[in-house]
């Protein structure tokens, strides 16, 4: 296999083959973000996205699932993702499900029927960085699309019989707007009814440009008993009605949440109180990576 720079995956594909088709991200401008800020966005070229596959089928035995990157690989347009979920269908055939990860704006481009498509191909699972519900907090990190467009992109990817995986960032707000981005993240989640949830942790590194932000003082960031603070009122405000699997077991969390909305909501509740009364349940922040 051959990779171009980082590689990054959602942790829930660990243990699948990681597959290049695109390059970096579309957008690349999240100012909390420096995962593809050595990459400027490019398509792979088909043969060379057959060529690793064909390697992996020569040299693994099984390979049950397969993950498509980089940071928008969703960007490709129907005639170039078709061709390559055909010959994964042909040629691994023990493979259980494949995903990838998808910016709104570009999950919003395609129509119903070009994602149902992309579904009876095999792809199985969208990962979304939502990271907020909130637009005030949305436009502070440059993210570039906005609640409605967050929420519009999800319903498609459930609607046309994919999962939606969608990631938030506890702490992203800092203490001036956490009430904010608790609430607003709440009734997003709710409003959007994704099949999973994933929460991570604010982390910062030097090089990106909320990192001043910091250092100027203009964003404070939460202690972890703030952050519990602001998930208790997210899950407070969130409301589903069918099965929601929420995660909050990424390196950088102080405490690792695993249940399925509605269901567990009120025991994780608990579990947030009882680590606000209980510091010591915090992970050591030399623990905490992104």
């Amino acid at each position: 296999m051959r990779y171009e720079g980082d590689i990054y995956r959602p942790p829930s594909e660990a243990y699948s083959l990681l597959v290049q088709v695109t390059i970096g991200c579309t957008h690349n401008k999240c100012t909390f973000c420096k995962m593809f800020k050595d990459k400027k966005f490019r398509v792979r070229k088909p043969e060379e996205v057959f060529e690793d596959l064909a390697w992996a089928r020569a040299h693994y035995r099984s390979v049950p699932r397969i993950f498509l990157c980089d940071g928008d690989a969703l960007a490709l347009s129907n005639a170039r993702l078709m061709p390559i979920l055909e010959y994964i269908n042909e040629n691994f055939p023990e493979c259980e499900r494949t995903t990838i990860y998808g910016r709104a704006t570009a999950i919003n481009k395609k129509t119903d029927e070009e994602m149902r498509e992309l579904r009876e191909a095999g792809l199985t699972m969208v990962y979304i960085g939502a990271e907020s519900g909130s637009d005030k907090v949305l436009k502070a990190v440059n993210k570039g699309e906005t609640r409605a467009e967050l929420i519009e992109a999800v319903k498609k990817i459930e609607r046309c019989g994919m999962q939606a995986s969608v990631t938030f960032i506890s702490g992203l707000a800092g203490k001036d707007g956490w009430e904010d981005h608790a609430i607003e993240t709440g009734t997003m989640i709710s409003e959007m009814q994704p099949s999973y949830v994933g929460l991570l942790t604010l982390m910062v590194e030097p090089s990106v440009p909320m990192y001043d932000d910091i250092q100027s003082g203009k964003l404070q960031l939460l202690s972890p008993e703030e952050v519990m603070a602001e998930t208790l009122l997210m899950l407070k405000h969130t409301n589903v009605e069918k099965k929601c699997v929420l995660r909050s077991n990424h390196a950088s969390n102080y405490v690792s949440l695993r249940g399925n909305l509605p269901d567990d909501k009120e025991k994780m509740m608990d579990l947030l109180r009882r680590a606000m009364e209980n510091h010591d349940m915090f992970k050591d922040e030399r623990f905490r990576a992104l």
